[in-house]
């Protein structure tokens, strides 16, 4: 089957004050050694250089960001955010980042760019002017006209891929919040994206327990037998390769992960810790379910040493990696 190139990638640069700008510009220096797919950034110009000495070319069109993109970091740029100081956040660059994230999703809806990823952003700033999502995640997902509860946040390094099924819920509120129609919606989506974005015919999932050794047969909690086994008992009816629910202190050593795809994990560090142990540097921010393809890097804004030229730019480069893996395998089916 004839296959063609996808749009370039569009990235947002976050808020122009934190290390977004930097890393950006420093992934698009190694955009030869390290094979990146074509991409243009959407941001302000004055915060690329500001902490970067290389060629940018400001588009009069996204459309021509590929031609522009062997020469110079291509770059939409935004309306005049005012001053921009570097580690020093403030309202303008606020507005600034989250017109950049608008930008950046109605034209991959469009088809006017492959996919999108983000740079980070200050969530403390984006609420004082307004902003009322969560985060981005659930930004992109009202935009994309997806119910929030249907994008699933998966987070993926080389070695192992983790899916949190409460995300931001304070530890006592996660028993409540946990439900077997809940844990199923997620596993759906995921093993959906697995195969679309991943290209993985038969995604095998585990599931991890919420309590200490899983509920030791229900002596340590009830939720692991009441909540999780019907739901692992539902997807092994619908011919998904699913186990569990299993002590999450056994889940995450070499061999264990090689025994799965991904871990579908009760609460947010039951997830978060194994991924960031494992991959600091280059874990990347998949959301998944939605009708286009978004990556981040798994790392802030950084302000402490934002305009310090010292940021790694390799969780940046993972995110443009993987988002170009996944938009080509969306193009070719």
């Amino acid at each position: 089957m004839a296959t063609h190139a996808a749009a370039p990638l569009a990235v947002s640069l976050g808020d122009p004050a934190g290390i977004g700008p930097e890393v950006v510009a420093r992934a698009w220096a190694m955009r030869r050694e390290e094979r990146l797919p074509p991409f243009f950034a959407i941001g302000d110009r004055r915060s690329v250089q500001a902490v970067w000495d290389g060629p940018v070319e400001v588009l009069g069109s996204p459309g021509d960001a590929a031609g522009v993109f062997d020469a110079a970091l291509p770059l939409v740029q935004v309306d005049d955010p005012g001053d921009i100081v570097p580690g020093d956040p403030n309202l303008a660059g606020a507005r600034c980042a989250l017109d950049s994230l608008e930008i950046a999703v109605g034209l991959a809806r469009n088809g006017f760019a492959g996919g999108v990823v983000t740079g980070p952003v200050s969530k403390a700033q984006l609420y004082a002017i307004g902003f009322t999502h969560p985060g981005q995640t659930e930004f992109i997902a009202e935009r994309c006209g997806i119910a929030s509860a249907r994008a699933v946040m998966m987070l993926a390094g080389p070695t192992l891929r983790t899916v949190p099924i409460t995300v931001h819920t304070a530890l006592a509120d996660v028993p409540q919040q946990l439900t077997t129609e809940l844990i199923l919606s997620k596993a759906r989506v995921t093993v959906r994206a697995l195969i679309r974005d991943f290209g993985i015919e038969n995604p095998r999932l585990v599931f991890t327990g919420l309590n200490p050794h899983a509920g030791e047969s229900g002596t340590l909690g009830r939720e692991d037998i009441d909540i999780i086994r019907p739901a692992v008992e539902q997807l092994i009816a619908e011919g998904i390769d699913a186990r569990g629910p299993m002590a999450a202190d056994s889940l995450f050593h070499a061999d264990a992960r090689a025994q799965y795809d991904a871990a579908m994990c009760m609460y947010h560090d039951q997830a978060l810790i194994p991924l960031k142990t494992l991959h600091f540097e280059d874990g990347v921010n998949v959301t998944l379910g939605l009708p286009i393809v978004r990556t981040s890097p798994d790392h802030g804004t950084a302000f402490g040493i934002a305009g310090q030229r010292i940021a790694s730019p390799r969780a940046m480069i993972e995110a443009i990696r993987m988002a170009g893996e996944c938009a080509a395998r969306r193009l070719a089916n």
